[in-house]
């Protein structure tokens, strides 16, 4: 329950009696000054019982001045005492011949003193020490006889008094000319009694010296209670009543509420598995509870949870085994189909996994099938019951095991239900061949050559080469038959383009053609101009003889044709390079769009063509460098409609800039990683031209941070960064270098997945002077404040440079999406790395953390981590968490210099709204101005209580404003230091 709540009374009040004249049996004993003026008379109330009173009635007397002191009565802690006074008073009026001085009121006095007074000689009552509570006059009065005997009409009045600090105190009653009596005199205080509210026991309470006074009481859950808003009070109001519950209690898990005041053990066969107000459940199907207080039922024997399950969910068993399965086998691939288990175990969750194992001819000795072998839509949890196998070996026995399993067979200790079967593969054609190098050219030849087949199937007998010239049919092909992988096509036309295609052949057949490439012959311009470049040389060798001349004209041509060769096997080189790179076993190697004679052949190979028709466009999300961003579905044959992103390029785009925005899918499409944003593919056959990727529904990175700061533990930014760490894993196994990995360039979905993004080669290429860009003594645009110092200064990108920049993310997200080095400029941030200055930890960033993103921010490339030592590493603090604990500090000597930019230099800051702008906090600017704490003094004394009553309940929130509180303190304790 919240401080927001009406303001209610939760309980009677309580008095506790001080004094109470009408239980007197004796003499009262109190002291009359002077003794002709009180007297103590035993009489009777209205109720004929008999009491012990006092009055007084020398109204013909003038200059009247009677006192009457109580007995001492010790307050006992009380601050404020009430006092009730029942009495009778003579009309004035009705008594003859009184004079002119007769009173129908009274004074009424106390006076406060530790100790009892021995003596009250004149002087005591002539000093006057009392403290006046107020003048009491009666309501009703009396006049009549009633045969001699006077008709009472009795006053009753409640008068109060405080604050009162000695250890107790006396009553005093000055009548100066009445005619009265005190019937009765009660002395007491209020208090809030002990109470049981919300779960949670409060004590006895004093009310406050004041009577609007709230005196705030804390709280203690009952047994077998647990907070849950805190902090737990009430508050004791002036009439001893309890007000303004705040935060409650409630019953643990295992226990439910009774009777509202007291929490009770659940009996066995019932369980409750959370904290809260609900009452104790039946254990479900198939478990059991054989204790009280149980918060789950365990499972009965052959049942189990999975680690989904609520607690609440019946217990579930295992499937039965797949039935039926049966087999297609088409040369080197297979299709099994099979039927589902009978029994699914009372789940829904079956999916099936697919082992499959090589076997020798004899059948008995099996090994696990080669990395190679390929599973549509995939080997393990399937959830269809058919599956695609190829890649196999021809002439191959396999054996093929169909297990069924869901969400509890992990749980069991025997192995899955299965089903196998065993097939032998037929002899298969080679497999196609994927791209075509050109080594030279001359006018009238090209000399070709091709890798392999990645499987061949067999021997390769020979190579068969198609071409024939782009601007004719394909009807008028020519093709000659080759015994190695390479070729010399001769008597070509000079300057044509050639469409080439080549296939493999073996005892199995030919295999598919691979695609279409280009290569031009050279025009006789361009002959000309390079035997041009060299006739000086020819003509100064003139006389060295015709022998001479010839040789040199011989060496001319040849280093002609390799300059020629070198300008157009630029490609072939790079594409070389990338195809001879390092991965792990069966890990396909990134290859450069670019190096492709014809981009669109890239795009062909690598992205899958939509059809328009499959994609809806709703809403423009953003824009991007090529045009507008949009949110859309698509929905292909046979699949279920999904989100998707459409990036579209704006109409009037040139062939470059079209090859540029597609490069982009090129690049996408060859990737396959959870980690990784997904193509789904491209619309080039319409306008505009698109390109479909899955839809990421919380954005990027550093904006979604920023818009949760202080949301989320620090395991959760933990599991953020491996993610993002296990995609980067994947791009530099792949050979892939990056290049701009930033916050900014990483999608978060709606399960809090991270996924790298943004493989556009041309922004490397652009003339944009605005931040975060920077440009290089060597040309080119570099994102600084995330990029390693040798790819500034060397244009030097690696995988380790990469992994500087993954600091720098590191930063980003225990930051929450703060900017790396704040507000400094380009040149300053470079300056300042250059001099081993690096990145403090963010506020509340694990010591652990910071210590990785040190280790990635190392000079010398090759003293920083791989990612896949990251991807270890942050496994490792997840799996123990209590590595976690420890945070980071700023040392007075740190080893590493560090940028201590954290905390703003509030000197220039003059008024509380301008602070919490510094601190970036400015959200909370009506909370502050609205309070107390309007002055930056103020702000300096706060406390995590002060943010909490101003609404500041984010934990992160609460976390930073202190830490800045303490900095601004500290601040000031300087400046008035210096001052002084």
């Amino acid at each position: 329950m919240s401080a927001v709540n009406i303001l209610i009374s939760v309980s009677v009040s309580s008095a506790e009696t001080l004094m109470d004249t009408r239980t007197a049996t004796a003499e009262l004993g109190w002291t009359a000054y002077p003794t002709s003026g009180w007297e103590e008379v035993s009489g009777y109330d209205e109720n004929l019982n008999t009491i012990r009173t006092y009055q007084v009635c020398n109204v013909f007397e003038s200059s009247q001045n009677n006192w009457l002191l109580t007995t001492f009565m010790d307050r006992r802690g009380a601050q404020r005492v009430y006092v009730e006074i029942r009495f009778t008073v003579r009309d004035c009026s009705s008594i003859p011949n009184v004079p002119g001085s007769c009173k129908e009121t009274f004074n009424l006095y106390y006076y406060e003193t530790d100790s009892v007074i021995a003596s009250k000689g004149s002087a005591f009552w002539m000093e006057a020490p009392f403290l006046k509570v107020d003048t009491i006059a009666a309501d009703e009065s009396f006049s009549q006889v009633d045969f001699g005997g006077r008709l009472m009409k009795v006053n009753t009045e409640v008068r109060s008094f405080g604050p009162l600090s000695r250890s107790g105190f006396y009553l005093a009653f000055q009548d100066y000319g009445a005619c009265m009596s005190l019937l009765s005199v009660r002395v007491f205080y209020k208090r809030c009694p002990s109470v049981v509210q919300n779960f949670a026991i409060f004590p006895e309470t004093m009310t406050g010296a004041e009577s609007t006074s709230l005196v705030i009481a804390r709280g203690v859950c009952v047994p077998n209670s647990e907070e849950v808003d805190v902090p737990i009070k009430l508050y004791c109001n002036g009439d001893g009543e309890w007000m303004v519950p705040i935060g409650s209690c409630s019953c643990k898990a295992g226990f439910e509420a009774d009777n509202g005041n007291m929490c009770r053990a659940c009996p066995p066969g019932t369980f409750k598995s959370s904290q809260g107000r609900g009452l104790c459940s039946q254990c479900p199907p198939h478990s059991r509870s054989t204790m009280e207080a149980a918060i789950t039922c365990a499972c009965r024997n052959g049942y189990y949870r999975g680690d989904g399950d609520p607690p609440d969910t019946p217990c579930t068993s295992v499937p039965s085994s797949p039935r039926s399965i049966i087999s297609v086998v088409n040369e080197t691939s297979v299709t099994l189909e099979w039927l589902p288990p009978l029994e699914t175990g009372g789940r829904e969750d079956v999916m099936y996994n697919m082992m499959c194992r090589k076997c020798h001819a004899s059948g008995r000795a099996c090994s696990p099938c080669d990395d190679d072998v390929e599973f549509v839509p995939r080997q393990l949890a399937l959830t269809e019951t058919r599956v695609f196998i190829s890649n196999l070996l021809a002439h191959t026995m396999y054996t093929f095991e169909v297990q069924a399993v869901n969400g509890v067979t992990s749980k069991s200790p025997y192995p899955p239900q299965q089903v196998s079967i065993g097939i032998t593969t037929n002899q298969a054609v080679p497999s196609m061949i994927h791209t075509i190098h050109q080594v030279t050219s001359t006018m009238k030849s090209i000399t070709l050559s091709w890798p392999h087949p990645d499987q061949p199937n067999g021997i390769i007998l020979d190579y068969e080469l198609r071409y024939y010239e782009k601007e004719h049919s394909e009807t008028n092909a020519s093709v000659v038959k080759i015994q190695t992988n390479t070729a010399c096509l001769e008597g070509l036309r000079p300057g044509t383009v050639y469409v080439v295609q080549v296939r493999a052949h073996t005892v199995a057949g030919f295999g598919k053609y691979s695609g279409k490439l280009c290569f031009q012959t050279l025009t006789y311009e361009d002959y000309k101009s390079e035997l041009r470049q060299k006739m000086p040389l020819i003509v100064g060798s003139a006389a060295a003889g015709i022998v001479c001349v010839v040789s040199l004209v011989a060496i001319c041509i040849v280093c002609s044709r390799k300059r020629v060769y070198a300008k157009e096997a630029i490609y072939s080189d790079k594409l070389q390079h990338y195809s001879t790179g390092r991965g792990s076993p069966g890990m396909k190697i990134y290859i450069d769009p670019f190096t492709y004679e014809d981009p669109n052949e890239a795009v062909r190979e690598f992205a899958k063509e939509i059809d328009v028709s499959s994609v809806k466009i709703e809403e423009v999300i953003g824009a991007g460098e090529f045009g507008e961003v949009y949110k859309g579905h698509l929905k292909l044959a046979g699949k279920r409609e999904i989100c998707v992103a459409i990036k579209t390029l704006k109409a009037g785009y040139s062939d470059k800039q079209r090859q540029d925005f597609l490069s982009e899918a090129s690049i996408m499409g060859q990737f396959d990683h959870p980690n990784i944003i997904h193509l789904e593919g491209v619309l080039t056959k319409s306008r505009p031209v698109m390109i479909v990727t899955e839809f990421m529904e919380n954005g990027a990175l550093d904006s979604f941070l920023r818009q949760n700061d202080g949301r989320f533990t620090v395991i959760q930014l933990v599991g953020l960064l491996r993610g993002i760490a296990s995609g980067m894993t994947y791009l530099s196994e792949m050979n892939y270098v990056h290049r701009d990995l930033a916050a900014r360039n990483i999608l978060v979905n709606g399960n809090l997945v991270c996924k790298v993004s943004d493989f556009g080669l041309s922004r490397y290429l652009q003339d944009d002077t605005s931040d975060p860009t920077y440009t290089s003594s060597l040309g080119g645009k570099i994102p600084v404040r995330w990029t390693a110092p040798e790819a500034i200064t060397y244009r030097k990108f690696t995988s380790a440079s990469d992994v500087w920049s993954y600091g720098i993310v590191m930063w980003e997200v225990m930051a929450f999406g703060e900017r790396p080095y704040w507000d400094m400029s380009n040149q300053d941030v470079i300056n300042a790395i250059e001099q081993d200055y690096r990145l403090p930890p963010p506020m509340e960033c694990p010591t652990a953390l910071h210590q990785l993103m040190l280790d990635c921010w190392q000079k010398e490339r090759s003293a920083r981590p791989h990612f896949s030592d990251i991807v270890t590493t942050l496994d490792k603090l997840i799996r123990n968490p209590g590595s976690l604990k420890m945070l980071a500090t700023i040392p007075p000597v740190p080893s590493q210099p560090l940028l201590d930019h954290s905390v703003p230099n509030f000197s220039a800051v003059m008024s509380v709204e301008d602070w919490l702008t510094a601190i970036k906090m400015s959200q909370y600017r009506k909370n502050f101005l609205g309070s107390s704490f309007n002055s930056l003094n103020l702000v300096a004394q706060m406390t995590s209580e002060d943010l909490l009553k101003l609404g500041v309940t984010l934990a992160g929130h609460q976390k930073k404003i202190l830490y800045c509180i303490q900095a601004l303190r500290v601040q000031m304790n300087q400046s008035s230091t210096t001052t002084a």
